[in-house]
């Protein structure tokens, strides 16, 4: 007789039973729409970067904007100064959004990582259940056990002159002992009502097609379009006591007092100065 070779576990869309696959069928008849944002949705089983490829796909024309492309398993995916995001295959979701704000002044463009977050955020508390707050500038905190704990990141990137491709990495299904580092947490492990993820990706790229549009409607004023008070009110490091690690091997140690009309974050230091923060890590400390 003849024996078979059994296929490894990666080869099998059902490897996982407690992580199916994602519907991408399903997915482009519930986002693809005339007169939407979201014009093509692909899912790939594996790749290294989902906003790597994006980009690529939009310097060769093969991707315009509200292209979306989400990937089961990233094996280089990526988040701000390069750090390294990594997940078992369907634990999360990996996706990276094609954005054109033409006509929008370069100068607010700054603003489209914070209102990803604040989409995503949005849909997070009504699809999932989960009260998820925002780490400036673009990590999604949920509760684990009392403890803050980072599941999910967001990273733009600029695509030639007129184009931003913004990224989402979120863990939705890892266990404890599948996290990379102990801060880290999931929606699982913050008690979510529902880990279905083809319903949480609907509701994550609809809340970002409702804020994007509310913010292109205000000619990207963040202020105009509810962005700045949404975000402010959704900000977890706003009242802290935090410690900025600025480029140069400075850093800055005050409160959180504002995120202003750049999205920068303001600390007041010990000093009486109000600093603006436009980039860099920002460490926790303690409440204010």
């Amino acid at each position: 007789m003849t024996q078979r070779h059994a296929p490894d576990a990666d080869d099998s869309r059902w490897s996982d039973l407690d992580r199916p696959p994602l519907n991408a069928a399903a997915l482009r008849r519930a986002l693809v729409r005339s007169g939407g944002l979201w014009t093509d949705v692909q899912v790939v089983a594996r790749t290294g970067s989902t906003n790597s490829d994006l980009v690529a796909r939009a310097a060769e024309g093969r991707a315009g904007e509200g292209a979306v492309l989400v990937a089961e398993e990233q094996t280089s995916g990526r988040g701000r100064l390069d750090r390294q995001w990594t997940a078992p295959a369907r634990s999360g979701l990996f996706f990276s959004v094609l954005l054109r704000p033409a006509g929008i002044p370069v100068a607010r463009w700054g603003w489209l990582p914070l209102l990803t977050g604040v989409a995503v955020a949005t849909a997070l508390s009504r699809a999932a259940g989960v009260d998820t707050s925002l780490k400036w500038p673009n990590d999604l905190l949920v509760t684990v056990g009392g403890e803050e704990r980072k599941a999910g990141g967001i990273l733009a990137e600029r695509s030639g002159e007129d184009a931003v491709v913004i990224g989402v990495g979120l863990n939705v299904t890892l266990r404890a002992d599948e996290l990379p580092v102990p801060t880290a947490g999931s929606l699982a492990l913050a008690g979510a009502a529902g880990t279905d993820r083809d319903p949480l990706l609907r509701a994550m790229l609809r809340s970002l097609e409702e804020w994007y549009g509310r913010w292109r409607a205000a000619d990207g004023d963040p202020a105009a379009c509810g962005l700045q008070e949404t975000y402010a009110a959704g900000c977890a490091t706003l009242g802290r006591v935090v410690r900025a690690e600025l480029p140069g091997d400075r850093s800055v140690v005050g409160e959180a007092v504002a995120v202003d009309g750049d999205g920068r974050l303001v600390l007041a230091t010990g000093q009486g100065v109000r600093e603006p923060v436009g980039a860099g890590d920002i460490v926790h400390l303690r409440p204010a």
